[in-house]
């Protein structure tokens, strides 16, 4: 994932021009609207990485800010304070930042939430803090949950967190650079370029955190906490909880110089599962042979359509409202610009698709209290996706 326009890669910046000139879709801040779908402005704010809400509270609306804050808005409207202001814990700059909040489905009698961040030496991040009032966090309160070392490179540092039940989940990055050159991925001793679980709440013997029975690796070779393994960079995962009985996964996951992939899973399937990289990018063989009971991607797109460099993973719609896109994923990607959808399955997508409207450089898209969908522009912008 490229973040923070100041520095965008150069590549990166390269496939966004080469997408400009070759698709007659400019770069702006504005959204384009030419289909029985809109994107109606709620506010810009600094840096938008991830929008969501909170349970209990269906009125607020949270947006984090990479530099270090997170802003909320009230009936649509965005208070001046921020909610969190943690910019003297957060490494800033490139794909570093403070990149996500979660909220636990007992928020509103709890008053706990997690953020998501780089500290000053480069550690991915996991800290608890509790709310003084709906609209402000007391920063006081912070609790460090989880610690991963991630020094030697600046990208690649995942950012993802998702609370499914009590067990928060949240995905890593492979350590950076480039091929993944000390294999973290497939090395199921490293907690890098990895979907992780644990019990926030759980703390036991002197850990602040507690590990899942039923995690894939307990009592036997790997790390307790490792969920799903051989991922890249899972800078934005979900869970579809919209076509299924039970909670599926889906993991836009940022390929190196060729292929963006998505997976999709149930959760038993997830469990223990390989996802490929680096062996892998998408369904080619990057550098390894091949590697028994590797998971493929269910979808995956080169970045020569419309000038692609790095997927933004987002939801399966629940809002009945937005007719036609309900049961469909929605996602993009940072250089195309455009939002696309597609109906998810474990063995396959049906009909990948335009919505119809695009924003310059996405970041994130985002699910409130009410289900419904929003996307965040790294110009600045965040809109509501709506039906015109």
């Amino acid at each position: 994932m490229k973040l923070s326009r100041a520095v965008i890669p150069v590549l990166a910046l390269a496939a966004l021009l080469t997408a400009v000139a070759t698709s007659g879709a400019p770069a702006r801040t504005a959204p384009r609207a030419n289909s029985g779908f809109a994107l109606k402005p709620i506010g810009s704010f600094d840096t938008p990485v991830y929008v969501t809400g909170a349970p209990g509270y269906p009125r607020l609306v949270f947006v984090v800010e990479q530099p270090g804050r997170i802003m909320v808005l009230v009936n649509g409207r965005k208070r001046k304070a921020p909610f969190l202001n943690i910019k003297k814990l957060v490494n800033y700059g490139g794909e570093r930042g403070l990149l996500s909040v979660a909220f636990p489905p007992d928020y509103r009698r709890s008053g706990r939430f997690y953020v998501y961040y780089t500290a000053g030496n480069g550690a991915i991040t996991i800290d608890e803090f509790h709310r003084r009032t709906p609209t402000r966090a007391a920063p006081n309160t912070r609790r460090n949950v989880i610690r991963i070392p991630h020094s030697q490179n600046s990208n690649h540092n995942g950012g993802q967190l998702q609370f499914l039940g009590k067990l928060l989940y949240f995905g890593t990055g492979d350590g950076g650079s480039a091929d993944d050159p000390p294999g973290n991925a497939q090395n199921k001793n490293m907690l890098l370029g990895k979907l992780l679980r644990i019990d926030p709440r759980g703390q036991r013997s002197g850990r602040s955190y507690g590990i899942p029975r039923s995690n894939p690796f307990v009592g036997k070779r790997g790390r307790n906490e490792i969920f799903s393994y051989g991922l890249r960079n899972p800078f934005r995962f979900s869970f579809d909880t919209v076509t299924a009985k039970r909670p599926r996964i889906v993991i836009g996951d940022v390929g190196q110089n060729a292929i963006e992939e998505i997976d999709y899973e149930t959760l038993p399937g997830a469990s223990g599962a390989n996802f490929g990289w680096d062996p892998y990018e998408g369904y080619s063989q990057h550098e390894a042979p091949f590697i028994k009971g590797t998971q493929f991607p269910i979808f995956a797109y080169p970045h020569s359509r419309g000038g692609s460099c790095s997927v933004i993973g987002g939801y399966v719609v629940g809002d009945r409202q937005l007719r036609g896109l309900y049961k469909r994923y929605v996602y993009a990607d940072l250089c195309e610009g455009q939002i696309r959808s597609l109906r998810p399955g474990v063995r396959r997508v049906k009909s990948d698709r335009k919505i119809g409207v695009a924003i310059s450089t996405p970041t994130s898209f985002g699910r409130d209290a009410r289900g419904r969908i929003y996307v965040a522009s790294l110009d600045g912008p965040v809109y509501r996706l709506v039906a015109r």
